[in-house]
């Protein structure tokens, strides 16, 4: 069923690379939990967003990505469906790709709304990934790109040398206490940036 009078607007947005292997089938099922928390009955009804001018959820065959710039009406549970997305997809990914998720008050956004009082925006950086190693090397590099934007407003990128490499060791050290219980390949290393859970209300992005 349609949801109306929704607390918030809920706006996923992200490329996730995907298994050749993959195809529209296994695009269904792993986005099951957000076609059917729109109401839909299949991918395809559901795979629109409530804003025309978004691309919604489309299978790009061509470059073998899942696109998303998809917005939905709900409310907090709507973030068990985000966490059985991320299972589902894990199977399908190829690489780490992070998935950028906001809560938009649209309680606070109307004109006749509530003077005092403060939105309940939220924002979620989320990940998935073949493997905890392919997930960590997106969190590492969307963390240096952060770091590494603020930081070159001040001092020039060849100081930044040992910045990236104190990043590397947190880590590293984060990822050896994986390797104490289960088999791991070590992420590689590069330039990259993490906003993290949580922050300031985002725009939305369009396609």
């Amino acid at each position: 069923m349609p949801r109306y009078n929704q607390p918030f607007e809920i706006h996923v947005h992200g490329d996730v690379p995907l298994r050749e292997e993959v195809g529209l089938p296994q695009l269904h099922e792993a986005l099951r939990p957000l076609w059917k928390y729109a109401g839909a009955k299949s991918l395809a009804d559901g795979a629109a967003s409530a804003y025309e001018e978004e691309l919604g959820l489309q299978f790009d065959a061509t470059d073998n990505l899942l696109r998303m710039c998809w917005t939905v009406p709900g409310d907090d549970d709507f973030r068990q469906c985000l966490d059985d997305m991320c299972m589902n997809l894990n199977e399908l990914t190829k690489a780490g790709a992070s998935i950028e998720v906001t809560f938009y008050d649209t309680e606070f956004d109307q004109e006749d709304g509530p003077e005092e009082g403060e939105s309940r925006d939220d924002f979620l950086m989320l990940f998935v990934g073949p493997s905890p190693a392919a997930i960590m090397q997106v969190q590492r590099d969307l963390l240096v790109s952060d770091v590494i934007h603020m930081m070159e407003r001040h001092f020039d990128g060849a100081e930044l040398g040992g910045v990236v490499a104190e990043i590397d060791k947190l880590f590293s050290g984060r990822f050896d206490a994986l390797v104490n219980s289960m088999r791991l390949d070590r992420p590689p290393r590069g330039p990259g940036g993490n906003p993290g859970h949580g922050g300031p209300r985002k725009p939305r992005h369009l396609h």
